[in-house]
Protein backbone atom coordinates (compact mmCIF):
# COMPACT_ATOMS: atom_id res chain seq x y z
CA UNK A 1 0.00 0.00 0.00
CA UNK A 2 1.27 3.61 -0.99
CA UNK A 3 0.74 6.42 1.23
CA UNK A 4 -1.34 9.58 -0.36
CA UNK A 5 2.02 11.62 -0.43
CA UNK A 6 3.71 8.95 -2.57
CA UNK A 7 0.79 8.80 -4.73
CA UNK A 8 0.81 12.72 -5.09
CA UNK A 9 4.82 12.75 -5.61
CA UNK A 10 4.51 9.96 -8.82
CA UNK A 11 1.50 11.83 -10.12
CA UNK A 12 3.47 14.89 -9.88
CA UNK A 13 6.49 13.36 -11.71
CA UNK A 14 4.00 12.31 -14.29
CA UNK A 15 2.93 15.48 -15.27
CA UNK A 16 6.30 17.53 -14.72
CA UNK A 17 7.69 14.57 -17.14
CA UNK A 18 5.00 15.60 -20.11
CA UNK A 19 5.72 19.24 -20.15
CA UNK A 20 10.12 19.03 -20.96
CA UNK A 21 12.87 16.23 -21.91
CA UNK A 22 15.03 14.63 -19.99
CA UNK A 23 13.93 13.71 -15.97
CA UNK A 24 12.26 15.63 -13.33
CA UNK A 25 14.65 17.54 -11.58
CA UNK A 26 14.06 17.75 -7.35
CA UNK A 27 14.10 21.16 -7.75
CA UNK A 28 11.49 21.61 -9.78
CA UNK A 29 9.65 18.97 -7.73
CA UNK A 30 10.10 20.72 -4.71
CA UNK A 31 8.68 24.10 -6.69
CA UNK A 32 5.34 22.22 -7.74
CA UNK A 33 5.14 20.48 -3.74
CA UNK A 34 5.57 23.19 -1.76
CA UNK A 35 8.57 21.17 -0.06
CA UNK A 36 12.09 21.60 0.59
CA UNK A 37 14.75 19.93 -1.54
CA UNK A 38 15.52 18.03 1.40
CA UNK A 39 12.67 16.48 2.19
CA UNK A 40 11.89 15.62 -1.87
CA UNK A 41 15.02 13.90 -1.99
CA UNK A 42 13.86 11.93 1.51
CA UNK A 43 11.04 10.76 -0.73
CA UNK A 44 12.42 9.76 -4.22
CA UNK A 45 14.81 7.81 -1.55
CA UNK A 46 11.82 5.66 -0.24
CA UNK A 47 10.13 5.74 -4.04
CA UNK A 48 13.21 4.24 -5.47
CA UNK A 49 13.45 1.58 -2.72
CA UNK A 50 9.67 0.86 -3.71
CA UNK A 51 11.19 0.64 -7.41
CA UNK A 52 8.50 3.47 -8.54
CA UNK A 53 10.82 5.43 -9.63
CA UNK A 54 15.03 5.57 -11.18
CA UNK A 55 16.60 7.88 -9.29
CA UNK A 56 20.51 9.16 -8.87
CA UNK A 57 21.20 12.15 -6.86
CA UNK A 58 21.69 15.60 -9.01
CA UNK A 59 20.67 13.56 -12.11
CA UNK A 60 16.75 13.46 -11.75
CA UNK A 61 14.22 11.05 -11.70
CA UNK A 62 12.14 9.08 -13.88
CA UNK A 63 9.15 6.71 -12.92
CA UNK A 64 9.28 2.90 -13.65
CA UNK A 65 6.97 1.02 -15.12
CA UNK A 66 5.07 0.41 -12.07
CA UNK A 67 5.74 4.11 -11.02
CA UNK A 68 3.75 5.11 -14.15
CA UNK A 69 0.94 2.87 -13.82
CA UNK A 70 0.10 4.20 -10.22
CA UNK A 71 0.40 7.75 -11.29
CA UNK A 72 -2.02 7.11 -14.31
CA UNK A 73 -4.28 5.17 -11.65
CA UNK A 74 -4.59 8.34 -9.94
CA UNK A 75 -4.64 10.77 -12.59
CA UNK A 76 -7.39 8.59 -13.74
CA UNK A 77 -9.77 8.84 -10.77
CA UNK A 78 -9.07 12.46 -10.32
CA UNK A 79 -10.28 13.51 -13.36
CA UNK A 80 -13.03 11.06 -13.46
CA UNK A 81 -14.24 12.81 -9.61
CA UNK A 82 -13.74 16.50 -11.48
CA UNK A 83 -16.33 15.75 -14.43
CA UNK A 84 -18.41 14.17 -10.79
CA UNK A 85 -18.11 17.04 -9.88
CA UNK A 86 -19.16 19.71 -12.21
CA UNK A 87 -21.31 17.43 -14.24
CA UNK A 88 -23.21 16.01 -11.32
CA UNK A 89 -23.14 18.16 -8.59
CA UNK A 90 -22.84 21.68 -9.95
CA UNK A 91 -19.23 22.67 -9.16
CA UNK A 92 -17.37 25.22 -11.42
CA UNK A 93 -14.32 24.27 -13.53
CA UNK A 94 -12.68 26.66 -11.13
CA UNK A 95 -13.77 25.07 -7.35
CA UNK A 96 -13.02 21.08 -8.59
CA UNK A 97 -9.18 20.42 -8.28
CA UNK A 98 -8.82 21.04 -4.49
CA UNK A 99 -12.09 18.40 -3.66
CA UNK A 100 -10.51 16.30 -6.35
CA UNK A 101 -7.27 15.74 -4.53
CA UNK A 102 -8.70 14.49 -1.90
CA UNK A 103 -10.94 11.35 -3.43
CA UNK A 104 -8.37 10.49 -6.13
CA UNK A 105 -6.93 8.54 -3.18
CA UNK A 106 -10.14 6.63 -2.63
CA UNK A 107 -8.60 3.51 -4.02
CA UNK A 108 -11.57 1.36 -4.58
CA UNK A 109 -11.31 -0.26 -8.47
CA UNK A 110 -14.99 -1.02 -8.33
CA UNK A 111 -16.21 2.32 -7.41
CA UNK A 112 -13.82 4.10 -9.74
CA UNK A 113 -14.91 1.65 -12.73
CA UNK A 114 -18.79 2.41 -11.76
CA UNK A 115 -18.28 6.17 -11.67
CA UNK A 116 -16.90 5.67 -15.16
CA UNK A 117 -20.31 4.02 -16.43
CA UNK A 118 -22.48 6.16 -14.39
CA UNK A 119 -20.73 9.14 -16.45
CA UNK A 120 -21.10 8.05 -19.48
CA UNK A 121 -17.42 7.15 -20.33
CA UNK A 122 -16.20 10.52 -20.66
CA UNK A 123 -12.57 10.62 -22.50
CA UNK A 124 -11.67 14.26 -20.92
CA UNK A 125 -12.34 16.11 -17.77
CA UNK A 126 -13.61 19.59 -17.35
CA UNK A 127 -10.51 21.32 -18.07
CA UNK A 128 -9.85 19.48 -21.14
CA UNK A 129 -6.94 17.03 -19.83
CA UNK A 130 -7.84 13.41 -21.43
CA UNK A 131 -8.78 10.76 -19.00
CA UNK A 132 -6.08 7.63 -18.61
CA UNK A 133 -8.27 4.19 -19.51
CA UNK A 134 -8.88 1.58 -17.31
CA UNK A 135 -5.85 -0.11 -19.01
CA UNK A 136 -3.92 2.59 -17.76
CA UNK A 137 -2.93 4.29 -21.06
CA UNK A 138 -3.21 8.25 -21.67
CA UNK A 139 -5.01 8.95 -24.75
CA UNK A 140 -2.86 11.25 -27.55
CA UNK A 141 -3.73 14.90 -28.09
CA UNK A 142 -2.29 16.91 -30.46
CA UNK A 143 -3.09 20.35 -29.04
CA UNK A 144 -0.89 23.26 -29.53
CA UNK A 145 -0.69 26.82 -26.94
CA UNK A 146 -2.22 29.58 -28.31
CA UNK A 147 0.87 31.58 -28.28
CA UNK A 148 1.70 29.05 -31.11
CA UNK A 149 -0.77 30.02 -33.27
CA UNK A 150 -0.02 32.29 -36.58
CA UNK A 151 -2.39 35.61 -37.45
CA UNK A 152 -5.03 34.41 -39.65
CA UNK A 153 -5.41 31.30 -38.08
CA UNK A 154 -8.90 29.93 -36.68
CA UNK A 155 -8.49 27.49 -33.72
CA UNK A 156 -10.72 25.73 -30.56
CA UNK A 157 -9.81 25.95 -27.34
CA UNK A 158 -9.93 22.28 -26.42
CA UNK A 159 -8.17 22.82 -22.47
CA UNK A 160 -5.59 24.76 -20.19
CA UNK A 161 -2.16 24.15 -18.90
CA UNK A 162 -2.76 26.32 -16.12
CA UNK A 163 -5.86 24.93 -13.37
CA UNK A 164 -5.41 27.69 -10.64
CA UNK A 165 -8.72 28.93 -9.81
CA UNK A 166 -7.99 32.29 -10.36
CA UNK A 167 -6.59 31.51 -14.03
CA UNK A 168 -9.89 29.92 -14.28
CA UNK A 169 -12.22 32.49 -13.41
CA UNK A 170 -9.84 34.94 -15.50
CA UNK A 171 -10.96 33.19 -18.76
CA UNK A 172 -14.79 32.94 -17.73
CA UNK A 173 -14.77 36.85 -17.16
CA UNK A 174 -13.07 37.40 -21.00
CA UNK A 175 -15.85 34.21 -22.07
CA UNK A 176 -12.67 31.79 -23.16
CA UNK A 177 -14.58 28.69 -22.52
CA UNK A 178 -14.02 24.83 -23.93
CA UNK A 179 -14.97 24.52 -26.83
CA UNK A 180 -14.50 28.21 -28.66
CA UNK A 181 -13.50 29.10 -31.88
CA UNK A 182 -10.44 31.79 -31.96
CA UNK A 183 -9.33 33.51 -34.48
CA UNK A 184 -5.99 35.08 -33.84
CA UNK A 185 -5.90 39.19 -35.35
CA UNK A 186 -3.06 40.96 -34.07
CA UNK A 187 0.44 39.55 -32.54
CA UNK A 188 2.32 42.39 -30.61
CA UNK A 189 6.07 42.53 -31.50
CA UNK A 190 6.29 44.10 -27.84
CA UNK A 191 5.11 42.00 -25.63
CA UNK A 192 3.60 38.71 -27.77
CA UNK A 193 0.09 39.68 -26.51
CA UNK A 194 -2.69 38.73 -29.20
CA UNK A 195 -5.89 40.21 -30.11
CA UNK A 196 -8.38 37.12 -31.07
CA UNK A 197 -11.88 37.37 -32.01
CA UNK A 198 -14.24 34.44 -30.36
CA UNK A 199 -17.06 32.35 -32.01
CA UNK A 200 -17.01 35.43 -34.77
CA UNK A 201 -18.10 37.80 -32.65
CA UNK A 202 -16.00 40.11 -29.85
CA UNK A 203 -12.38 40.84 -30.44
CA UNK A 204 -10.11 40.82 -27.14
CA UNK A 205 -6.97 41.53 -26.29
CA UNK A 206 -4.69 38.30 -24.45
CA UNK A 207 -2.09 38.46 -22.18
CA UNK A 208 1.40 35.97 -23.54
CA UNK A 209 0.71 34.33 -20.53
CA UNK A 210 -3.13 33.38 -21.04
CA UNK A 211 -2.31 32.56 -24.33
CA UNK A 212 0.70 30.19 -23.63
CA UNK A 213 -1.79 28.44 -21.06
CA UNK A 214 -4.21 27.92 -23.74
CA UNK A 215 -5.04 24.41 -25.86
CA UNK A 216 -6.10 24.66 -28.84
CA UNK A 217 -6.61 22.52 -31.77
CA UNK A 218 -5.99 23.52 -35.47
Amino acid sequence: MHTFTEENYLKTIYNLAGRQEGEVSTNSLAEMTATRAASVSDMLKRLSEKQLIHYKKYQGVRLTEEGERLALKVIRRHRLWEVFLVEKLGFGWDEVHVIAEELEHVRSDELVERLDAYLGYPQFDPHGDPIPTPAGQMPATAYCKLSEVDVAERVRIMGVLEHSPEFLQHLDRMGLTLGSEVCLQEISHFDKSVQVQINQEKSLFISHEVARNLLVSR
